[in-house]
């Protein structure tokens, strides 16, 4: 990269607000188990320096008195008085909200097109949980230093501490947690570890080190690849245990290949695939270096490309068996993978950045895997007809496993509602059950549905309120009766023992429509499960959809931009939707917007694809917090009939952050 082109003041750094939205909620843009989350903030800055080119040398220590250290020998932050705040750069970063330099996307040349940053929201947040944080910067010649103290407040001013080697650049942070924000103020040093040594294997020219003090004695370790994935993925994998060699690839976007499919230029992923026969797998999963361990679109992306070449390889050497259905399940179940996908643009869900939610990574991700995979596979037929036939031996176990789980429920007798279209499938850990809001949309969803894996239970009307219903008197109303019969579990208690062999699905999906109705019969079916079906939540087995509320048609420009079609879960994303389609050259008026009255209006197509497939849904699980008499205490606030002024109370003080709490 050239240096020269790629000055970094002050005047790079952008503003949009200030702290104290995280002092009030630090669990919205933290982990507050505890504090590796906001270290990792300050190593994805410093490994950004690395991405740029700027950085070879990144250390983290942990000292004696409970604070960490993370030194990089990167630019060091700036230090020049910010346009706009009139106070240093550096200080301005770690004292306002989205602040820095990784805003701006439009330049294809930038450094931070495609960076990391575990919150989207700056280093700030690191300081407004620290009871203490230093910052001391190297640039210009001299040696500048900042002290922070609690809830982010400047101690200590700008000052230089030193004259240095003019050559001589990068930044010191160290950072002390503060205890009152988190559960447990110990960092986890084994994982930091792990994060370190898979950062060296996405950034090949830049060594990470890790020091941990105690008794007076630092202990070291550190980790350098080279050879990047390459390296990394034969010193992880059992190799021995391998079917074939692993494959290896890399695919991004050129200036004109691949524009015609709306990719931006830079755009693609490194990979590292193999099958093993037994043993531990490998998965690991990244978008610009965030390690996405729930995974997400762009893994579907790669399960779905590795599946469809697997399938056609299996079709093309015929050596499918006659009604043997092969899934992706059975190609994916020993697969050891490491995927880092570079993205302009990334959605993820939630602040720590998880799982990646961008729908339009499925498709690059499946696109530039299936190819070279296919080409690989008929390159190496005997590697190949061995991949298969593991493959297909594990369709084969599947196949035997259902038969027995169907043999024991064809046991009894099961009535099920009328109103419930169930699946053909009878494997209970793929079939799921959407309860879904009216007639209308319950016959798009069947419509859209996978006849195989997805019953479809649509309700009339909105679901009673049964927040304080007798469990006497709960299937006296025919809407209720239906649910339970549908999923095959009793009404119960948390104390109560329930047989959840019985459970008919190990998914149960709420889909309403995506507006403030839609919303209140996702609260009534909450209500529902947590008062009377507790245990189906605290094991993990509803979940609610979330279908979009807009849909963005963007007419064609050229050969390069064609027309697309995106859909916008809310106001917040259709307004980051536009403001990427002008950055990616649309004029204002090229595209038309268009607001869903409901699911019902949807086709099946639009259904299917926002809503229904596993591969490019937004689906939120339900789970209980530790405190669970909170949970209880605010649904009774909500819905029991006694409470109203309560609430009225509630929501004249509290209703205007409602969409930021829940």
């Amino acid at each position: 990269m050239n240096r020269s082109k790629q000055n970094y003041s002050a005047k790079d750094i952008e503003v949009l607000e200030d702290l104290s939205p995280i002092l009030h909620r630090p669990g919205m843009y933290t982990d507050p188990s505890n504090p590796n989350h906001a270290l990792i903030e300050l190593i994805d800055n410093a490994a950004d320096e690395g991405l740029a080119g700027y950085a070879n040398k990144i250390s983290v220590f942990f000292k004696e008195d409970g604070s960490v250290e993370v030194i990089d020998n990167g630019r060091g932050i700036p230090i020049d008085i910010h346009p706009q705040k009139k106070i240093p750069a550096v200080q301005m970063i770690f004292t306002t909200l989205h602040s820095g330099g990784k805003f701006r996307k439009t330049d294809e040349d930038s450094v931070y097109r495609i960076a990391g940053g575990l919150h989207g929201v700056g280093v700030c947040v690191t300081n407004a949980l620290a009871k203490r944080l230093e910052v001391n910067v190297k640039r210009e010649g001299k040696e500048f230093s900042l002290v922070f103290g609690p809830n982010g407040k400047l101690k200590q001013g700008m000052k230089i501490i030193g004259n240095i080697n003019k050559n001589v650049s990068g930044t010191r942070i160290q950072f002390w947690p503060d205890n009152k924000y988190f559960d447990s103020e110990k960092f986890i040093e084994n994982d930091i570890s792990i994060l370190l040594r898979a950062k060296a294997m996405l950034l090949p020219g830049v060594k990470f080190s890790m020091g941990v003090e105690k008794a007076g004695k630092l202990k070291t370790q550190s980790w350098h690849f080279p050879d990047g994935v390459k390296q990394y993925f034969k010193a992880t994998v059992e190799l021995n245990e391998q079917v074939s060699e692993p494959f290896f690839g890399e695919r991004y976007v050129s200036n004109g290949e691949q524009r015609d499919l709306n990719f931006s230029q830079g755009e693609g992923l490194l990979w590292a695939i193999s099958w093993s026969n037994e043993g531990e797998i490998l998965g690991e999963s990244y978008v610009n270096m965030i390690p996405t361990r729930l995974g997400g679109t762009h893994v579907a992306g790669f399960r779905d490309g590795i599946y469809a070449a697997i399938k056609k390889f299996i079709d093309l050497h015929a050596m499918g068996q006659k009604g043997l259905k092969i899934t992706p399940d059975d190609v994916f179940a020993r697969v050891n993978y490491v995927l880092a996908c570079k993205l302009v643009d990334p959605q993820f869900k939630g602040q720590v950045k998880n799982e990646l939610i961008s729908r339009e990574a499925v498709r690059l991700v499946s696109q530039m895997v299936r190819d070279p995979l296919e080409l690989w596979l008929n390159q190496h037929v005997a590697v190949g007809k061995k991949i298969a036939d593991l493959v297909i031996q594990q369709a084969l176990n599947r196949a035997k496993k259902n038969q027995k789980v169907a043999k024991r429920k064809t046991s009894g007798v099961v009535v099920l509602p009328g109103k419930l279209t169930d699946c053909s499938s009878d494997d209970s850990e793929q079939i799921e059950l959407f309860i879904v809001e009216g007639d209308s949309a319950g016959g798009s969803a069947k419509a859209a549905r996978d006849k195989e894996f997805q019953a479809i239970l649509p309700l009339k009307g909105k679901p009673k309120n049964t927040w304080q219903e007798s469990s006497s008197g709960l299937y006296g109303n025919k809407e209720i009766e239906a649910i339970a019969l549908a999923i095959g579990i009793e009404h119960h208690t948390v104390e109560d023992s329930v047989d959840m062999t019985k459970l008919r699905y190990k998914k149960i999906n709420i889909l309403a429509d995506a507006d403030v109705d839609g919303a209140h019969i996702q609260v009534l079916l909450l209500a529902l499960f947590l008062r009377h079906f507790p245990k189906l939540i605290i094991e993990g087995h509803i979940f609610v959809a979330q279908p979009p509320l807009y849909r963005l048609d963007v007419k064609a420009l050229s050969k390069a931009k064609r027309e697309r079609k995106l859909y916008a879960l809310d106001d917040v994303e259709l307004e980051a939707m536009e403001n990427k389609l002008l950055e990616e050259g649309w004029p204002k008026d090229g595209w038309l917007v268009s607001r869903f009255k409901g699911l019902g209006e949807m086709s099946p197509e639009q259904l299917w694809e926002t809503t229904l497939n596993p591969d490019t849904r937004r689906i939120l699980g339900v789970s209980l917090p530790s405190n669970v008499s909170s949970s209880y205490d605010a649904f009774t606030m909500m819905l029991g009939k006694e409470h109203a002024a309560q609430r009225r109370n509630w929501m004249e003080t509290y209703g205007n952050i409602v969409d930021q709490e829940f």
